[in-house]
């Protein structure tokens, strides 16, 4: 590992980590917690199903759970601050007959390159339909066209790496709309408590309190950001769907609240993480002074925008036939040599050649975004770079969402199934979010059982001799200095020396955050600074072990793809 971990720590130390205090752990003999305190009026509410986030993967998970049981869904701001909701794109999946489960999962497994799980890829993809029509039955309305006959179709779009149009999008705000839909939907269910402003901290498992005889999840710690006070949230069935992780990049198109919390609060609890060094970087993300986190979708690409340098020529070309509609690893790394042999600022995207009408009714939201910036894209050029976009990799799970932590599921973009390999295909994302969440409802529901005892409490969380945070610029300067660590040394292009160098400042930060942890009172600021420098760990150590080039994890030390590595990186702490 390039950052050491002491793994033969001691029970008091280990108490003293997760920051509670021991209860009498006969009190869980026989017994499995199901109750949960509501943090806002302090009254004891059943909890079957507690889920940690609310984008698509989480809000499709508690309406299926709602059939069975009391579901409570945590969120650390408000219900629609979610990556979902930033999607443009849309959902990629087989609804036409032009088109094949086979050519999908074709496509999946090229864009992997060789790290797929083949047998989930086919298994989502073919129950990614099933799911489509849920999402239709919610409200969520995709775009149609006519057709001759006088009737109408869906109006599928085709994104890089595709070979067939199979996207289906609201105009270019397609998570918004699935996001705005789900939400209203959980909002009517009386079965469902939706706790904003709750930020989840860790996991609370029986081998932290030294309960040995079987290592399962009981439930979390969440800070209540209204009333400052931390509380435990008891639940035999936890399900994390916190999405990515794209806050740790100086540049990403994900929204502020991307900070790789579950991945950070499972690897803490000893769960095994895998291919984090595949962050994929999505090719335009619009390059603005006053503007650094607006994507700029896929889907114009396939609509016919093309990629040209300032001169205006096709540079992507020379990489790949399929020039701009390439995968995004290609794309992406085009850019980026591109930029570095010129030392142009930015590359460009234009679709000034389609027709005005049409770029205003597929593209509304890029076309007032831009405009509102100066910039007419039905008659100009859009200035464009690579940003962090979307994490690959995450917690080991199966497509069922299961984890190797009883009562813990995972699901959606904090989860690693094998879906997307070294390279997610365009669009495969919401995709994988629906189906797990179908699947992990299933599989959860039939495993609650029909009686329930009252549990034992949980430990209470202990704050010990801390004070409030009398400096947030310190904070806010190493959340600062771990996005410009990674942007610079674990971006586009790696190499070892620079693997090492993110190493040794990490390790050095971390050290930091852990001294802020300890010391002062718990805020979601200083919570997101502890998330962000353990995922930006995960992520060099990852890298570093990957002797080779493959997918979206590009290093001059080893260039070539290599058949040894064809396996996914696993890491633990």
């Amino acid at each position: 590992m390039i950052i050491s971990i002491q793994r033969n720590i001691s029970i008091i130390t280990f108490y003293n980590f997760c920051k509670f205090k021991v209860p009498n752990l006969s009190a869980y003999a026989g017994k499995e917690p199901v109750l949960g305190q509501d943090a806002v009026t302090g009254k004891m509410v059943q909890y079957d199903f507690i889920v940690v986030g609310s984008g698509v993967a989480g809000l499709f998970f508690a309406l299926k759970a709602a059939k069975q049981g009391r579901v409570g869904v945590l969120t650390k701001r408000r219900g629609k601050d979610s990556n979902t909701r930033w999607a443009q794109g849309g959902i990629s999946c087989v609804m036409s007959p032009e088109d094949s489960f086979e050519r999908h999962v074709e496509d999946t497994l090229d864009a992997g390159v060789g790290l797929c799980d083949e047998e989930v890829v086919r298994l989502i993809v073919k129950e990614g339909p099933a799911c489509i029509q849920e999402l239709i039955e919610i409200g969520v309305e995709f775009d149609r066209r006519a057709t001759d006959d006088g009737g109408e179709e869906l109006d599928l779009g085709k994104e890089g790496g595709h070979t067939r149009r199979r996207v289906l999008h609201h105009r270019d705000t397609t998570g918004r709309e699935v996001s705005r839909k789900l939400l209203a939907a959980v909002q009517a269910e009386a079965k469902i408590d939706l706790l904003e402003n709750h930020y989840a901290i860790d996991l609370i498992t029986t081998l932290k309190l030294g309960y040995v005889t079987e290592n399962r999840c009981l439930g979390i710690y969440a800070l209540n950001e209204e009333s400052g006070e931390v509380v435990a949230l008891p639940c035999e069935r936890v399900v994390l769907a916190t999405g990515g992780c794209g806050r740790v990049y100086q540049f990403t198109t994900n929204p502020d609240i991307a900070t790789g919390d579950g991945v950070a609060m499972a690897w803490r609890a000893g769960l095994p993480v895998a291919n984090m060094e595949f962050i994929q970087f999505h090719p335009t993300c619009l390059y603005h002074s006053a503007r650094k986190s607006f994507l700029i979708t896929e889907a114009m690409r396939g609509e016919g925008a093309i990629l040209l340098d300032a001169k205006g020529e096709d540079f992507v070309k020379p990489f790949d036939a399929r020039g701009s509609l390439a995968p995004r690893d290609i794309v992406a790394r085009a850019i980026d040599s591109h930029l570095k042999r010129t030392g142009e600022p930015c590359v460009y995207l234009d679709i000034s050649h389609r027709e005005a009408d049409f770029i205003r009714e597929r593209f509304p939201n890029i076309y007032a975004h831009c405009l509102d910036c100066g910039i007419d894209i039905t008659r100009e050029r859009i200035p464009v770079i690579p940003a962090a976009h979307y994490q690959c990799g995450g917690v080991v799970a199966d497509v069922n969402g299961a984890t190797e932590l009883t009562g813990l599921s995972v699901i959606g973009e904090a989860a690693c199934t094998g879906l997307h390999g070294a390279n997610r295909l365009a669009s495969n994302s919401i995709l994988e979010a629906l189906v797990m969440a179908h699947r992990a409802a299933e599989e959860l529901l039939r495993q609650v059982p029909p009686e329930r005892s009252e549990p034992a409490p949980l430990p209470e969380w202990r704050a010990g001799e801390v004070t409030d945070v009398d400096e947030l610029v310190v904070i806010y300067h190493n959340w600062d200095e771990i996005r410009k660590t990674m942007a610079d040394y674990v971006s586009i292009v790696r190499t070892d020396k620079r693997l090492q160098r993110a190493s040794t400042r990490l390790r050095n930060l971390r050290q930091e955050v852990q001294e802020f942890y300890w010391n002062f009172k718990v805020t979601s600021e200083l919570l997101e600074l502890r998330n962000l420098v353990d995922v930006a760990a995960i992520i060099v150590e990852s890298a570093a072990r990957r002797r080779e080039s493959r997918g979206l994890h590009f290093t001059l030390d080893a260039p070539e793809t290599e058949p040894g590595y064809g396996r996914p990186t696993v890491v633990r702490r």
